[in-house]
């Protein structure tokens, strides 16, 4: 693959709905979608996750742009690529930015497995033909409405239901959760709200016959994890906590956490989230994929990595209609009784709808080497 150029576009798209979780309350969407194209005009794309905002991590929007304009997009153009982990191992050197590389790497895996004519799930060497998936519930006005909500998604057949939680509204919420709901799968994200001093919090929690809590502490900790995994049933999912493999490795050894939530953003890409994969099934750490409420680029990539073997645990990869009005490709990802089809055409599986881009764009700009 000779990259002729590249277009970064920045989207804005309306939730059908607010999602709030511990760190904040989403209305709109801003995120880079890009277009890599190569020397036979084959096209490949991929999505920044980063939000416009430094609440998930210390990525925003801006900084992936500047990141990918001054310094990832050069390096992309700079020779051919063979295959997209040479794009991982060409970014390596510069320090986190795990998104902003994300996001062009992504491109370049779409584009390479349609060079080979294959789905972009067989080229990272995934296996199923369907996924299993849940559903990631925000912070709401009231214990009645997520209750409400939560009947719905369970009445649709997802597989698992994710609660949000947060000092305040944890403990009794999920009693009464558990409670109306006694036999579904059930898991609660914290997003980092709590402290070793909330530790008794924690643990009542173990009553509630919890698939998982997800990280719960500080997004840089693996230490005080390791501390509190020992206390608790429950065994601890990390999220915010692993950037990369070593992270991974890390954790693992420290005993910080029984279960790996893999966001391919977050982590750098899909080489990276392919590595941590690897990992975790040689040490028995069942992964799954989490959200970032993505747009169908963001979401097909999703559905092609949990594709592979260890992505045992339902992932937050709902349908389409879960959060927008119209979604960027065709067709829209569905689900049907908890599961996802995995696409069987080339890359990424799903068209994009170039009409339907343009009217959610905010700005673009097209480089070329």
């Amino acid at each position: 693959m000779k990259l002729e150029r590249i277009t970064l576009r920045h989207l804005q798209m309306e939730l059908k709905a607010p999602f709030t979780t511990s760190f904040g309350t989403f209305k709109m969407k801003d995120f880079i979608l890009v277009e890599a194209v190569d020397a036979d005009g084959a096209v490949g794309w991929g999505e920044s996750v980063a939000f416009h905002a430094p609440w998930y991590n210390e990525e925003t929007l801006k900084t992936n742009w500047h990141m990918l304009e001054d310094y990832l997009i050069p390096l992309a153009f700079k020779e051919t690529i063979v295959h997209p982990d040479e794009i991982s191992a060409r970014f390596a050197f510069i320090r986190k930015n795990n998104m902003a590389k994300s996001a062009l790497e992504g491109a370049v895996w779409d584009l390479y497995a349609k060079k080979n004519k294959q789905p972009l799930s067989k080229a990272l060497g995934g296996k199923k033909n369907e996924i299993e998936v849940g559903i990631s519930i925000g912070i709401q006005e009231s214990v009645g409405d997520l209750l409400k909500l939560i009947d719905n998604y369970v009445s649709e057949g997802y597989r698992r239901m994710k609660v949000k939680i947060k000092p305040g509204w944890d403990v009794e919420v999920m009693r009464d959760v558990r409670r109306h709901f006694p036999d579904i799968a059930l898991m609660a994200d914290a997003n980092s709200a709590y402290t070793l001093a909330d530790i008794d919090r924690l643990k009542a929690l173990d009553e509630f016959n919890l698939t998982m809590i997800e990280q719960p502490l500080t997004p840089d900790d693996i230490v005080d994890h390791a501390k509190l995994q020992a206390e608790l049933t429950t065994p601890i999912c990390l999220d915010e906590s692993i950037h990369s493999y070593d992270d991974a490795r890390k954790a693992i050894d420290l005993g910080s956490c029984k279960i790996i939530n893999i966001k391919i953003g977050r982590v750098g890409g899909l080489t990276e989230s392919k590595k941590i994969h690897d990992l975790c099934k040689e040490n028995n750490i069942p992964v799954w994929c989490g959200g970032m409420l993505e747009s169908g680029v963001g979401r097909a990539h999703n559905i092609a990595i949990t594709t592979l073997e260890n992505f045992t645990m339902p992932g937050d990869t709902a349908a389409s209609s879960r959060y927008w009005e119209r979604d960027i490709i065709e067709p829209e990802v569905t689900v049907h009784n908890g599961l996802i089809t995995v696409p069987q055409h080339s890359g990424i599986g799903y068209e994009v709808n170039r009409k339907q881009v343009e009217e959610y764009t905010v700005s673009s700009k097209t480089y070329r080497p």
